[in-house]
Parts: structure tokens; C-alpha cells; sequence
């Protein structure tokens, strides 16, 4: 799929000023009982020991057929990193509205690369969303010409290299422990979703504008926010204003707690196309932070890892897959056309994203040629 150009990539002009980014901290964490959801931790230290693969494929196949969620530890990549990857992230919010929206998301294409402003009207609520995003893609040629914002531009060595790094670091490991426990060849889905091939994987920041406790509540009361995610894999690094929540396989609703340094994950609904419905994604949502930190911006860092132009979405041969009996026989033929991973997801993010109101949609389902997937939020 040729890639979507939001705009030709522009120089920061001699006299423009340098824009501030200014160092940011995680704010103090909630000193309210929440119900915390109980998560298995993955200590990435372990990956290149000897049996450390298999020994973390074993901890780790509960959280993605049960739960959905996990942590993982101990990556590799320093939290002075991370912790500037915020700063910037927050310094790109406090632009002027004009800058954040010289390169918006495409998403009548379904293209999700650029700014996401927080302009759409939640139901009849009289109350708008309150989350602001940037999606930035990788570094690859396919992506040379996407816009790029002045932040991004006259930081974007140490963006490109710290998200070249999650991949490498964090999600490419964990793609060859999902892949051991399918019993496939170690870099089947690291291959399968690998950095270099086309695909709308990104960094995201993104950030919960603070509103009043009232609007949060007519907020939620329309809509209970409950999704899944669109692609593979999904990485969240941590940060302290409570508010995720995942809906637990007993029905209940439990906050995720942050992991100091670590790195909350989450499966997605491309891998459970890719599994048949074996690997689970699981329904989560973002309520209310607590009185203690309702005054709080909740902002947020993560990587999206998504399947494309390259990836069939159709059942993978994994000899486990196959004794459980979930490999359909359309799936075995090789000559059956298949949507591709940047197919499927661009169709979805463009049902889900290009429209100026939320509507309620508990019930329904998301079809695109066969492939379905129920649309939670209700």
C-alpha cells in the first residue's frame, strides 16, 4: 500500500525559535485503595540466558490467552530516556493549537500518523473528548514524507533512535516469546511485524486533558469507553495518574497499576485474528482519574506495533494452533487472497476515528472482508 504523505517535511526557519522542552516528572502516585488488576511482571533480563526464552514464554502464556495484560521489566532502555521522550511529548502539547495542526491525521484514509486533536463531541453530552495525540511513524524510507512538527523535526535523531529501540528492545522480544509458545520458528512474528517492513506502526504521545469531576461524569455515563486495541501489540511506559482500567475474564473492571520502570502491554486484535482467537484482546478503558489527582494531566507514552503490508491476516501454521483444532482449512491454502495487517487496520482506525461525534455502539461489530471484531464501548 503506497503510503499516505500528510505533508512535505518542514525546516524549522532560521529565525524561529528553538521550542523549549522543558524537563518532566511523574507526578506523585494516587494515595487512594484502588482495586488493582494482579499482573504477571516479565523480566526482559532474562530473554538471552540460557533457557531464559522458553522460562519467559512459560510466564507469559497466561497473560496473553487469559488476561491480555502484562508487564515487562529491566528492558534495557535507561528511564532518563524515557522520562525525555515525556518531556518532549508534553512540550508538543503546550504548542499554539496552529502548530499541532499543521500535519493532522489522515483519518479518511484511516491513516493515523500526525496530530489528533481532542475535537470530538461525546454523544449528546455537550461534552468533547478530552485526549490530544501525535502519532509519529517509523524511520523508514516508506515514511520520508510525512510532516513533521518543529518539535519533532529538532529533536527527531533521539525520537527515531529511542523508537527503533522499543522495537528492538521490548516488542521484537516479546513477538519471539509469543512465537515459542505458538511453537513456531522464534522470528516468525518478529518477521512478520519487522521494522523495516511498511507498516503504521508508531510512538504515540498522547495526553488526558484535566476537566471537571462533572464532565468526567457525563462523560462516562454515555459512554463507558470500553476497547481494543487495532493492532499486535500495544506498550504503555509507565506514568503515576490512575485511570486505565481493563475488564478482567470474570467481567470486573481493575485498575492497572503502574510499574516504577516498567513497561504495561497489551495484545491486540490483529494477533488474535493471526491466533484464531487463541491470544486474547483484552477490553480496557480510561476513567476518572482519583479526587487526589483530578487536577493532574494524564500524559502518556507509547508504541503501537502493528502488522502490514506483508502480513497476511489469516491464521498462522503453528503446530499448537493446529491440535487445538483453530486452524481453519481456507487458512492452509496458500493461494487464498487475504487482507494485509495495513489493510485491515487503516479500514478500522477510519470506522472508528473518522467521524466529529462518539456514538454509542454496544452490540455492534466491525466487519472488513471476514475479518470481525466487536465493537466494545458502549
Amino acid at each position: 500500500m503506497a503510503p499516505i504523505a500528510l505533508g512535505q517535511p518542514t525546516a524549522q526557519s532560521a529565525d524561529s525559535p528553538a521550542v523549549l522542552v522543558k524537563p518532566w516528572s511523574r507526578p506523585k502516585p494516587t494515595g487512594e485503595n484502588l482495586d488493582w488488576a494482579e499482573l504477571p511482571k516479565i523480566d526482559l533480563s532474562q530473554f538471552d540466558e540460557p533457557g531464559g526464552k522458553k522460562k519467559l514464554a512459560d510466564q507469559l502464556y497466561d497473560a496473553i490467552t487469559r488476561v491480555g495484560f502484562w508487564s515487562v521489566i529491566n528492558t534495557g532502555i535507561d528511564d532518563e530516556r524515557v522520562l525525555r521522550q515525556f518531556s518532549i511529548g508534553n512540550a508538543f502539547f503546550q504548542q499554539p493549537l496552529d502548530e499541532k495542526r499543521r500535519f493532522p491525521c489522515n483519518f479518511a484514509e484511516g491513516e493515523y500518523f500526525g496530530y489528533r486533536e481532542n475535537s470530538r463531541w461525546i454523544g449528546d453530552t455537550g461534552v468533547k473528548e478530552n485526549i490530544e495525540m501525535l502519532n509519529i511513524p517509523k524511520d523508514i524510507p516508506a515514511w520520508s514524507n510525512v510532516g513533521q512538527h518543529d518539535i519533532v523535526q529538532a529533536n527527531y535523531p533521539e525520537i527515531a533512535s529511542f523508537h527503533r529501540d522499543v522495537w528492538d528492545k521490548v516488542a521484537r522480544k516479546l513477538f519471539v516469546l509469543i512465537s515459542i509458545i505458538l511453537e513456531l520458528p522464534e522470528n516468525y512474528l518478529a518477521d512478520a511485524h519487522h521494522y523495516n517492513k511498511v507498516s503504521d506502526d508508531h510512538l504515540r504521545y498522547m495526553i488526558y486533558n484535566t476537566r471537571s469531576s462533572e464532565d468526567w461524569d457525563k462523560a462516562m455515563a454515555y459512554s463507558k469507553g470500553g476497547h481494543t486495541d487495532f493492532g499486535s501489540l500495544t506498550l504503555l511506559f509507565s506514568q503515576h495518574v490512575a485511570g486505565l482500567q481493563i475488564q478482567t475474564p470474570e467481567g470486573d473492571w481493575k485498575y492497572v497499576k503502574p510499574v516504577e520502570g516498567g513497561i504495561t502491554c497489551n495484545t491486540a486484535d490483529t494477533l488474535t485474528f493471526l491466533t484464531n482467537g487463541f491470544i486474547k484482546s483484552t477490553v480496557h478503558r480510561v476513567v476518572k482519574p482519583p479526587q487526589d489527582q483530578l487536577h493532574i494531566n494524564r500524559l502518556g507514552l507509547l508504541y503501537f506495533s502493528r502488522p502490514g503490508d506483508s502480513t497476511a491476516m489469516k491464521t498462522v501454521p503453528s503446530p499448537l494452533l493446529d491440535r487445538l483444532g483453530l486452524i481453519p482449512e481456507e487458512d492452509k491454502d496458500p493461494n487464498k487472497p487475504v487482507v494485509t495487517g495495513t489493510e485491515y487496520v487503516r479500514a478500522r482506525v477510519k470506522d472508528v476515528h473518522h467521524k466529529t461525534v462518539l456514538d454509542h455502539r454496544k452490540g455492534t461489530a466491525f466487519e472488513f472482508k471476514g475479518l470481525k471484531v466487536s465493537n466494545h464501548y458502549e
